[in-house]
């Protein structure tokens, strides 16, 4: 039996990195896209209004700025190390955090939960998939979790936090 081309891989490893960045640039601009079309000018952000938030909000922004920075990373940098193992069990942390503490957020519906919660219920669900999903070492699924858990709970669930009349509207452009 012959051994694969490492060529031919690290070349798929490379075209890979570059369209996972181009994924992560195209979903942030459209995220921010509506943002960026409103007449409010954004002026530096008004911490105060965070600090004087619920301590389950506060929990859930440090959790899902976690989750971004280090799924960022994820993304882009080189899978299957030590270090991308680290960083992932920390991310699915963070992303369970997120997720979980968004369960207790309910002020913007009067108290009940919202369709956004749906988002938050797949991702408790999802989560241990994904991590199933590596332990049997199905990187294809794998990927596809955790990339949808990536653009779809913190891409562009993050993108309606910025809706107005919400806090990180308020924070950045109120």
């Amino acid at each position: 039996m012959s051994q694969p081309d490492l060529s031919m891989h690290d070349a798929a490893a490379r075209r890979f990195r570059r369209r996972g960045l181009a994924g992560v640039l195209v979903a942030t601009a459209i995220a921010a896209a509506p943002i960026l079309m409103l007449k409010s000018a954004p002026h530096l952000p008004d911490l105060s209004l965070v600090a004087a938030a619920p301590l389950k909000i506060q929990i859930h922004i440090a959790a899902a700025l976690t989750a971004l920075a280090i799924g960022t990373v994820l993304m882009i940098g080189v899978k299957g190390t030590a270090l991308h193992r680290t960083l992932g069990w920390t991310w699915v942390a963070a992303m369970a955090t997120t997720a979980v503490s968004s369960l207790f957020i309910r002020e913007m519906n009067h108290g009940a939960m919202s369709w956004i919660h749906l988002l938050s219920g797949w991702t408790i669900i999802a989560l241990p998939m994904a991590v199933y999903a590596a332990r049997r070492h199905n990187v294809h699924l794998h990927r596809r979790f955790m990339t949808g858990l990536f653009l779809g709970g913190l891409i562009v669930a993050g993108g309606f936090t910025f809706l107005p009349g919400r806090l990180l509207w308020r924070v950045f452009f109120g």
